[in-house]
């Protein structure tokens, strides 16, 4: 007899988690593994410091964007953990938000003021759209969509084209970085080489631990010949206190509809990346389930708008580190949650982040992203191939990522808001995909032979 809430599937996920998504553990090893999730988030430690860096903000100020950015991803961790979506997922900050801050802050009509205004104005009517009532929201109507492999596979590989620029290339760093270009590639070897090593060959503790292992491997190898200086940290205060709009306040229409471009497919990605742990985990991810997952994410906007971060997403790192360590249990993202918000809200740590040696984490993250991305192509491998499917995907996948590739100057010659379409492969490739596959594919064809007729066809 299967329990309730088993899909078909459990047998294929049992596979996949050692512990299964509502199985507890030793308060020792949630320990382990929730601070090895809070680490593994490669955007939580990048993000907050290019975004200061690029306005040029003193460090403190930085350290306020750590702070705020590990607070809103901790309390939006717990609710999808406990209270809405109960499986392990991790919030992170989302690169489209980060993207639209820069561009927007930048922008002479901008500022950061009225950057985080209009992102506070988008994500409140966001709020609205996803507030699930019934078991139902308006925005949780995709949720039908990314049931269907084709588009769900495709959806998770184009949130890893987006968010690439932050694994590889901040691996290897810049100019001005100090470790550019050996030592970074170095460190950062030795720590994929760590967690390769932990995933394959070690036994069950060491794979749950895989991640941490190699980032202190990784940190060690930095510091042989970039000694870190922690001055700062010492000298800083112990706790954080949030304020309400930090960076100033002001809306601008245009701004708003920006951001609830970049939002939609926050929430898309996120359903996505639902399903993919649920089929791990053997869950039946029902519509009012979806939609209470959903509603998360955009509260966490909502959140992050308000004290000064980043919108979330469901964390593409931290379902890497589901794969890897096979441990499935909410509880440790639960346990993840509750350490961001200790530690965003500790200034100290918050400054160790602004000197912490960010090529490890990003190498972590170039394995991490392409462990998922090779997810997308799992299951796309469920899909029964015809001449439509080909070309509503491959459409739409250069599409995403041919965007990723358009000059400076054509890009810069272009409005605003068909600059930020062109820059987020998921709101590109992954709206494109969804009218090609609705107009293309929903409808079942004519079987060009008997037997075909009999097979029934898989979308």
């Amino acid at each position: 007899m299967s329990k309730p809430g088993v899909s078909s599937q459990s047998a294929v996920s049992a596979r996949v988690f050692d512990v299964g998504i509502n199985e507890r553990l030793p308060l020792s090893q949630l320990a382990v593994l929730g601070v090895q999730n809070v680490f593994g988030m490669t955007g939580m430690f990048v993000f907050p410091g290019i975004l200061g860096r690029a306005f040029h903000l003193p460090d403190a100020q930085i350290a306020y964007l750590y702070g705020m950015t590990f607070i809103a991803c901790g309390i939006i961790t717990i609710l999808q953990s406990v209270c809405l979506l109960r499986l392990p997922i991790a919030q992170g900050p989302y690169a489209g938000s980060f993207g639209a801050l820069l561009t927007v802050g930048h922008m002479q009509a901008g500022g950061l003021g009225t950057a985080f205004g209009s992102f506070f104005a988008a994500s409140l009517i966001w709020c609205l759209l996803t507030v699930p009532i019934r078991g139902r929201s308006v925005a949780g109507l995709f949720a039908r969509h990314l049931r269907v492999p084709i588009i769900s596979g495709m959806i998770v590989m184009l949130i890893m084209v987006q968010i690439a620029s932050v694994a590889l290339p901040t691996w290897i760093g810049n100019r001005a970085s100090p470790g550019f270009p050996g030592v970074n590639l170095f460190a950062g070897g030795v720590a994929v080489c760590g967690i390769v090593f932990a995933m394959l060959w070690g036994g069950r503790w060491t794979r749950r631990v895989s991640i941490l292992l190699g980032l202190a491997l990784g940190t060690l190898a930095y510091t042989l010949f970039q000694p870190i200086s922690f001055a700062a940290v010492a000298a800083a205060p112990l706790v954080v206190l949030p304020r309400v709009f930090p960076f100033g306040f002001g809306v601008r229409p245009d701004f708003v509809a920006v951001f609830l471009l970049v939002l939609i497919p926050a929430g898309m990605g996120s359903m996505a990346l639902y399903q993919t742990v649920a089929d791990w985990g053997g869950e039946t991810l029902t519509p009012g389930r979806m939609s209470e997952g959903l509603f998360g994410v955009a509260l966490g906007s909502v959140v992050a708008a308000t004290l000064g971060g980043f919108s979330t997403i469901a964390y593409p790192d931290n379902i890497g580190i589901l794969r890897a360590t096979r441990v499935g249990s909410r509880f440790v993202t639960l346990t993840a949650g509750i350490f961001l918000i200790v530690l965003g809200g500790c200034v100290k740590f918050d400054m160790l982040l602004v000197v912490v040696p960010i090529p490890v984490i990003s190498a972590a993250a170039t394995l991490l992203f392409g462990v998922v991305f090779m997810h997308g192509v799992h299951i796309l491998a469920k899909v029964e191939w015809d001449d439509r499917k080909l070309i509503a995907t491959g459409l739409s996948f250069l599409i995403g990522l041919g965007g990723l590739f358009v000059s400076p100057d054509v890009m810069h010659a272009m409005p605003l808001m068909l600059q930020l379409v062109l820059q987020q492969p998921v709101i590109s490739g992954g709206l494109t995909l969804v009218v090609l596959h609705t107009l293309l594919c929903s409808s079942p064809q004519p079987s060009a032979t008997p037997s075909a007729a009999a097979t029934p066809t898989r979308h």
